[in-house]
């Protein structure tokens, strides 16, 4: 059991500060899994094209950090109190989402940021965990009925988002998210408590292979559930709800943490739960609502960009008929100048044929045949073809004179 001072100055900063980098973690892996094709769920593809992507990277630096930050403050402090301090993760997310899309957080989003620190501040005032167990597990009869309702919560989220579609689909992903999400914190308390008796030791204990198993099927199912999701802060805030509620339910029952009781001091715990939820249903409002005029936007301006491409493939496609048309016309200009040129050739050519052939049958009808030119004549009629008929008919009459 660690000392008061070192829950405050050990304990206390170091969840803070994993919860910041667990939100700019969250922030950066739901940017960067909007960028590749979605997946079914649970599908390690979506890891692999995700590496490619530097901003997806960025988060799992984050997130590595904020785990090492996590197992510190564990180390130091009961799991009750640690895990509703990541509560905070939502207001960091929110933040650091703005700031990646080039926005300003507007009043709404810091409304309800301050009041889930409003409603966390006030649960710790009431609750004041302490560390009362063991750094092991409890009694086996006690952890199982808690392991078959997390069993049973973890399915049933997998089950809405595999029967339905749309946001009701995501809200399932992000239940099951936080359900691992929560075992896995309570697996790592375990861990942390074994590191601090030597390093070999947590190898020779099931907690950190099973950490090992639920982990990574909690990191992916995340994935999927910023994936499909439209916005980061509606996912994020069922996980950030029931993580930690999975969470104090571990302290508590597997763990034997305890907190002050009473009904004065319940009743101002459940109070001070409500306000928290009420900090993150406003949170999950507003970036719906702002999800929503975003889309607007984005359907106007498909709509205008489909306009403007129509009209300049119209323009294209009348730019191209104009030079399809003006070739050939070209081409039927060029057609017509030759055949008009070899219609000249040929015209002229028969008209000198034709000349020369009345020429020769008149020259044949006044004087006696020369064999010199009869036969010059011959080879001009095998070269050209026959004379025509009234000269054939002049030719054999001279010549049978």
């Amino acid at each position: 059991m660690a000392p008061a001072s070192a829950v405050l100055v050990v304990a206390v900063p170091a969840a803070l500060v994993g919860a910041a980098s667990m939100g700019l973690a969250s922030a950066a892996q739901a940017q960067a899994t909007k960028e590749v094709p979605t997946t079914r769920t649970l599908n390690p593809r979506l890891l692999v094209r995700l590496a490619h992507r530097p901003l997806w990277l960025v988060g799992i630096v984050a997130t590595l950090g904020g785990l090492g930050l996590q197992v510190v403050a564990l180390g130091y402090g009961p799991l009750i109190l640690v895990q509703p301090l990541l509560v905070t993760a939502l207001p960091f997310a929110s933040v650091f989402a703005a700031a990646m899309t080039h926005r300003r957080v507007d009043r709404v989003t810091v409304l309800g940021c301050l009041v889930c620190v409003a409603g966390l501040s006030s649960f710790l005032l009431l609750a004041r965990p302490s560390d009362d167990g063991s750094d092991g597990m409890v009694e086996a009869d006690r952890v199982l009925p808690l392991a078959l309702a997390l069993a049973v919560l973890m399915l049933l989220g997998l089950a809405v988002s595999s029967a339905v579609r749309g946001s009701v689909r995501v809200l399932g992903l992000a239940l099951a998210t936080g359900v691992m999400y929560g075992v896995t914190a309570g697996l790592i308390k375990i861990v942390a408590g074994q590191l601090r008796l030597g390093l070999t030791e947590p190898f020779t204990h099931w907690a950190l292979y099973t950490v090992c198993v639920i982990g990574p099927i909690g990191f992916l199912l995340s994935q999927n559930t910023f994936q499909q999701g439209l916005a980061i802060s509606p996912a994020l805030a069922v996980i950030t709800t029931v993580d930690p509620l999975v969470g104090v339910a571990i302290g508590v029952w597997w763990m034997g943490e305890s907190a002050t009781t009473g009904g004065a001091v319940l009743g101002g715990e459940l109070l001070a739960a409500a306000v928290i939820v009420a900090g993150i249903a406003i949170l999950a409002w507003r970036t719906a609502h702002m999800v929503t005029g975003a889309e607007k936007s984005v359907i106007e301006k498909s709509i205008a960009d489909k306009s403007i491409t129509e009209k300049s493939g119209a323009k294209i496609f009348g730019t191209e008929n104009s030079v399809v048309e003006e070739s050939q016309r070209r081409k039927e200009s060029r057609a017509l100048v030759l055949t008009g040129s070899l219609g000249s050739e040929t015209l002229g050519s028969s008209s000198r044929l034709a000349s020369e052939r009345l020429r020769s049958g008149r020259l044949a009808a006044d004087q006696p045949g020369d064999p010199g030119e009869d036969q010059f004549l011959s080879s001009r009629v095998q070269h050209f073809g026959p004379p025509p008929a009234r000269c054939s008919s002049d030719t054999s009459t001279g010549t049978g004179r």
